[in-house]
């Protein structure tokens, strides 16, 4: 880790449980009716490096290692085709992946995070201040 000072949220989360989320959530990912479109569309062939980026995210994210260093924000603002209900399949899939290849409470953490973060997005992304929602606005 690049900070001594700064622990895993969880000890049992490693490296290499890190890799295998990562690997199998995509694997689901690009295979997705809902969601596989956007994201081959946007990363292309670059998803080695795609994989790399997002396994360096949550190393930073649950292990507190600083490897990350990019802006999500930004780079899913960009994805003019994303909708809010994209995110919901996001977190399925993801849920179903940590479900599948951790322990329940280690699953747990993960899912809490990946839950947060698809939240901070969509807001980032959707909100816009004194607009009507989609249901109350008059045609």
């Amino acid at each position: 880790m690049d900070n001594p000072n700064r622990r895993p949220i969880d000890d049992r989360i490693d490296e290499e449980v890190i890799h295998a989320l990562v690997h199998g959530f995509y694997a689901k990912v690009r295979k997705d009716e809902a969601i596989g479109p956007i994201f081959n569309r946007a990363i292309g062939d670059h998803w080695d490096v795609h994989l790399a980026k997002m396994c360096d995210f949550w190393s930073s994210v649950m292990r507190m290692t600083g490897r990350y260093h990019g802006n999500p924000m930004m780079a899913h603002m960009r994805l003019k085709m994303v909708r809010p209900e994209h995110f919901q399949r996001w977190l399925t899939l993801f849920g179903e992946t940590a479900r599948e290849l951790c322990e329940p409470d280690v699953a747990a953490l993960f899912i809490g995070r990946a839950e947060n973060i698809a939240k901070s997005l969509q807001l980032g992304m959707f909100f816009r201040p004194g607009a009507k929602p989609a249901a109350q606005a008059t045609p």
